[in-house]
């Protein structure tokens, strides 16, 4: 009889239709650096390597190989996560972590790449918290974040 009962449970649950999730733009108050920023030697040693091959110089896509100034300001970055670890972003080193902490977000946007829908928070200032998943999603209201509601996105 058990068993029976597990497996009528089972398979009313996989019947089950999956409920919509939304997301709103996390507050960054709460967000954490959970990588090291890179060191000036890394950054020094990965230029190096990055920048000397030969494909990535003919494919015109070495923009930030012009210097090792201009490669400084493209990688010297480390990943961040909201509070609940559901979005994450790479900002700039450069950036006070207080700064970050209290930016707030100006729109929110969906791209879909294959599989994945990213739903993008955007605060300003180069920071993008980013959450990724394979639901289709999509933006409820304008995608401004003037207000609460239209700062939000769901995912099916």
């Amino acid at each position: 009889m058990h068993k029976l009962l597990t497996a009528l449970l089972v398979a009313g649950l996989a019947a089950a239709p999956a409920a919509a999730n939304t997301l709103a733009c996390p507050d960054l108050s709460g967000a954490r650096q959970v990588a090291a920023c890179p060191t000036d030697a890394e950054l020094r040693y990965t230029f190096v390597g990055f920048c000397s091959d030969n494909a990535r110089m003919y494919d015109g896509k070495a923009d930030g190989c012009a210097d090792f100034a201009a490669y400084r300001k493209v990688k010297n970055i480390a990943l961040w996560e909201s509070a609940d670890g559901e979005f994450s972003a790479y900002p700039s080193c450069e950036m006070a972590p207080e700064a970050i902490r209290a930016a707030r977000p100006v729109r929110v946007a969906i791209q879909r790449r294959g599989a994945i829908s990213q739903v993008t928070c955007d605060y300003g200032d180069g920071i993008r918290f980013t959450h990724r998943t394979r639901a289709a999603c999509r933006v409820d209201g304008t995608g401004s974040c003037d207000t609460l509601q239209n700062c939000r996105a769901t995912c099916d």
